[in-house]
């Protein structure tokens, strides 16, 4: 595998990686050079993943099973790559999602278990980052959301919240950091394909196919994205070409926003 973005020397951490959007960004990263950290819950899927990357790539992998809505996770899926590898260039905060369900269902554990998953694990994994960033020279802080948070949709709320939250802080904490060469930008993926897709929207008996063509039939370029091209994205972000990107909130989602904006 070859990477388009020249990222040798460089080491990346990549939430959610074992599997979907975060095992597609932390297999183009490597690709173009990086060398990997990868953070999941579960460490057999993190194995698995780490094998193929390194087989494919030749990349040094590292694993950090953890759970960020633990700050002591947090501060543990920082600290170890950083011990590991020496020094620490980018961060690609992204996980899963909290539950779908009507906003008036939710009590105040599940308020807190998404406000923990989707803002506070940004705030602290970011915070612990950007020290070592400093000592590199520079770093590039990507994030992962969804396009709802940008076009709401229902059920989708306690997303919808905390990642507005994340879009807020990220754009904040872009002007405090940009003259230390820190980047810090958002990305909020549309419809891919991923397992999650057919969780959220195979519903109703809807076989897989029917339900494949249906959201395809939403989306203006014709079809579901391939992970590789969200992959893209952050490697260039990240990359030296993406330099002079930062504080923006992007959507990538095959023209399926219906905003001017």
């Amino acid at each position: 595998m070859s990477g388009q973005e020249n990222l040798a020397g460089k080491v990346a951490i990549v939430g959610g990686s074992s599997e979907g959007i975060g095992y597609g960004i932390a297999r183009r990263l490597a690709g173009d050079g990086a060398d990997i950290a990868l953070v999941a819950r579960r460490a057999e899927k993190l194995e698995a993943a780490a094998k193929r990357i390194r087989d494919e790539t030749g990349r040094k992998v590292f694993i950090v099973a953890a759970d960020i809505r633990k700050a002591d996770d947090c501060a543990r899926i920082i600290a170890a790559p950083i011990a590991h590898f020496g020094r620490l260039d980018i961060l690609v905060n992204n996980d899963g999602a909290p539950p779908l369900g009507d906003l008036m269902s939710f009590d105040d554990e599940a308020w807190d278990k998404a406000w923990q998953q989707n803002f506070m694990s940004v705030v602290r994994l970011t915070r612990d980052a950007i020290p070592a960033m400093r000592k590199a020279g520079g770093g590039r802080i990507v994030n992962i959301a969804a396009l709802s948070v940008l076009q709401p949709m229902p059920k989708f709320g306690l997303s919808v919240a905390t990642w507005a939250g994340v879009i807020g802080y990220a754009k904040t904490l872009s002007l405090e950091v940009a003259a230390e060469n820190i980047t810090v930008n958002t990305i909020c993926p549309g419809r891919f394909a991923t397992g999650r897709l057919a969780k959220v929207f195979g519903t109703g008996g809807e076989e897989a196919e029917q339900m494949r063509e249906r959201l395809k039939s939403e989306i203006p370029v014709g079809r579901i994205g391939d992970v590789s091209e969200i992959a893209a994205v952050v490697a260039m972000l990240v990359s030296e070409a993406g330099g002079y990107i930062t504080g923006t909130t992007m959507h990538v989602d095959g023209g399926r926003r219906a905003n001017l904006l």
